[in-house]
């Protein structure tokens, strides 16, 4: 355990990249459709589209990919076990989707009671997923952070061990997955089950659901890094 937290201060040393980076950029987009916000609000309520706040999770996906392509081989050279380096950096994954879940919930909270930052605007606040209490909206922020940083490190970890064109096959393996899976519910008629399945769930199902799926991903990565080289 105490290597796990050594390799996350480990990566920590370029604090800029996985602290100011990510809410800096967050901060000057909430600058920028506040303004926008303030200029065209006529006493209705703006919606900002939910891909302004999902750049915060696009990072943790490109956090996840550079802090393998980065530093694996340097801890190697320090002669940091493969297990070791990849449960400490899943570890900080954790640690800070659980800082910044709770940032997400208490600005989501903060919207709330100040009436959309006093121009009616739903930055935070995305319909289904992040509209509900703050523990849940936490809850769902933290698991969907840690589900695109681990989700991140598989990529890293592809790359570092076969390159770009087993990268590339990586994905399309992926595609094929997706298609497939489309495919046969497509051949057993079942796209309105599928569908009911979805509309019925909760968001604390669907947070369970994302859960489990970043569990099938650390564990997939997991077997990869056994077999990585540098």
């Amino acid at each position: 355990m105490t290597t796990w937290i050594k390799v996350a201060r480990f990566h920590l040393a370029d604090r800029l990249s996985y602290t100011a980076l990510p809410w800096g950029v967050l901060a000057i987009n909430l600058a920028i459709y506040l303004a926008i916000a303030a200029g065209a609000n006529k006493g209705g309520s703006v919606q900002i589209p939910s891909a302004n706040l999902g750049a915060i999770y696009l990072f943790f996906f490109i956090a996840g990919v550079l802090s393998i392509g980065r530093s694996l081989p340097f801890a190697f050279a320090l002669g940091v076990g493969r297990r070791s380096y990849y449960a400490g950096t899943a570890l900080l994954a954790v640690s800070l989707a659980v800082v910044y879940g709770m940032a997400l919930a208490v600005l989501h909270v903060i919207e709330q009671a100040t009436g959309g930052w006093g121009v009616n605007m739903h930055y935070f606040r995305v319909p289904y997923i992040l509209a509900g209490p703050w523990y849940l909206t936490w809850l769902t922020s933290s698991v969907l952070l840690i589900l695109m940083f681990i989700y991140g490190m598989w990529f890293g970890i592809v790359y570092r061990r076969w390159h770009l064109i087993a990268l590339n096959v990586f994905i399309a393996a992926q595609a094929t997955v997706l298609a497939a899976a489309a495919l046969i519910v497509t051949g057993v008629h079942a796209w309105a089950q599928v569908g009911r399945f979805f509309t019925g769930l909760t968001v604390a199902g669907l947070t369970g659901l994302l859960a489990v799926l970043a569990v099938i991903l650390l564990a997939g990565g997991y077997a990869t890094i056994r077999r990585a080289t540098v």
